[in-house]
């Protein structure tokens, strides 16, 4: 390939990745429903060549710029708001081994995010089970195990907790292992309830000066 024809892919893909990052920002748009309606708006193509797509973290990146350029006012007391939330209902399901994934573990939340867990059991009837005893209303459904497609999807539990949407994938107790190796760019891929509460106690209190 010629260094300017990989000069313009890459270009395309920070464009698409751009247009996909003030979705997600603004809307609260999923990543995959992000970058495939950026793809179409940037190209005119609502199938585009795979190499054009750009990845997640590209995309995450993006996003992080756009928070800092346009939301930086309110973004970061939200997402306190969101990591006391989580650290709340990871302590009342700490008997479930309870991880932090996604926005507001990796500092990109916002006023459309919920919550996203995962959770590492024996059952997970025994976490419905847990949420019936404490009348939580709670909805089921499925989501692709995070380990690839040759695994089964796993079970998640959504719910309301103190207002704020709660999304719990529960796995196998034998699913954690190797689960913990840090993403490529070095962050973490979920975080446990100690590493939660070291990031909400390092977080100045914004919104006590509201």
């Amino acid at each position: 390939m010629m260094p300017n024809q990989n000069d313009d892919l890459q270009q395309l893909r920070s464009q698409i990745a751009a247009v996909a990052a003030r979705m997600i920002a603004q809307d609260g748009a999923d990543y995959a429903t992000a970058k495939r309606k950026a793809a179409t708006q940037v190209l005119g193509d609502e199938r585009p060549a795979a190499n054009l797509m750009p990845d997640n973290l590209q995309v995450e990146e993006e996003v992080r710029q756009y928070i800092a350029l346009f939301q930086s006012d309110t973004q970061p007391a939200r997402l306190l708001e969101l990591r006391k939330a989580a650290l709340g209902v990871m302590e009342a399901l700490s008997e479930f081994s309870p991880y932090l994934t996604g926005a507001v573990l990796n500092g990109t939340a916002g006023e459309h995010d919920d919550i996203h867990l995962q959770l590492f059991v024996e059952s997970p009837t025994d976490v419905e089970i847990f949420l019936l005893n404490r009348d939580v209303n709670m909805e089921l459904s499925e989501t692709p195990h995070f380990k690839g497609a040759r695994y089964d999807p796993v079970e998640t539990i959504s719910f309301m907790w103190r207002r704020e949407g709660v999304h719990a994938e529960v796995y196998d107790l034998n699913d954690l292992r190797g689960a913990l190796k840090p993403r490529p760019d070095g962050r973490p891929q979920r975080a446990d309830i100690d590493a939660v509460r070291a990031l909400v106690e390092a977080s100045p209190d914004l919104n006590e000066t509201k």
